[in-house]
């Protein structure tokens, strides 16, 4: 299962930056879980199906970062390795991150972090949610401020008039 994220990771540029899978991707890995299913093979179906969920949260297509969420809380209740729950975990954190619910973002990659506290990519991406959170707020006060700004300028216009 390692192999097919470093092999991902490499073809899309990796590194300490998200890839983006494709579309051709995503129906390979479909194509995949079928087989899977038809040789009735389940340890082979849930590898499958963790390749398939990385390919969806990797999407630009946001239809299918929502339906890699759904498959991967359905597997995660099934997970007992604790290699399998981090990097579950750390695969809604990427969704949710794609989708910008940056504080369920932070909810997984903190568990994740209790798995494996040293593992860069975990805490890269906790980087960037951490950033993103930072950027948001300063982008929300400014917009309040603006508003308050309007606000006032139209009641001392009101008082003149």
């Amino acid at each position: 299962m390692n192999q097919f994220f470093d092999s991902v990771t490499n073809f899309f540029g990796g590194g300490d930056n998200i890839p983006w899978s494709t579309p051709d991707v995503v129906l390979g890995c479909e194509r995949e879980v079928a087989d899977a299913e038809r040789e009735g093979n389940q340890d082979r179906v849930n590898d499958c199906i963790v390749r398939l969920s990385w390919a969806l949260v990797h999407s630009r297509q946001p239809e299918d970062v929502q339906r890699g969420i759904a498959m991967l809380e359905v597997s995660l209740t099934n997970t007992s390795s604790p290699l399998q729950k981090r990097e579950k975990l750390y695969l809604l954190a990427v969704a949710h991150y794609r989708s910008g619910d940056y504080p369920r973002s932070r909810h997984f990659l903190d568990q994740c972090l209790e798995i494996a506290p040293d593992w860069r990519q975990a805490l890269s991406l906790r980087k960037n949610v951490e950033e993103r959170v930072t950027k948001d707020g300063v982008i929300g006060i400014g917009i309040a401020a603006t508003a308050a700004s309007l606000v006032g300028i139209a009641v001392a216009l009101a008082r003149r008039g």
